[in-house]
């Protein structure tokens, strides 16, 4: 077993990296976002604004067969059970491929 005191887990240049990307995503999400109700807002019904105000941005891995896992707190906040349709936009933050 290791200490906890051995250091930081990641090197801090790799983390602050790490950081910037999620917020260039998140802001880049928003202006999305953004633009869609602002182009589609006159065709847009109600129901469809008030879903799109619902939303939740987080980053998550790509597991086998291409599953992506939405954390308990994202999950909670917005009442998302099993079984619950959901529409996700997806803008790749970090490609791991050597």
């Amino acid at each position: 077993m290791t200490d906890e005191n051995d250091g930081p887990a990641w090197p801090p240049t790799m983390f602050s990296g790490m950081q910037e990307m999620s917020e260039q995503a998140m802001e880049t999400q928003q202006e999305f976002l953004s633009q869609m109700m602002q182009a589609g807002a006159g065709g847009l019904d109600m129901n469809q604004l008030g879903a799109m105000s619902q939303t939740a941005t987080f980053k998550t891995r790509v597991q086998s067969g291409g599953r992506i896992s939405i954390p308990d707190a994202e999950r909670e906040a917005l009442d998302i059970e099993e079984g619950d349709i959901v529409q996700t936009v997806v803008i790749p933050v970090k490609r791991n491929r050597e």
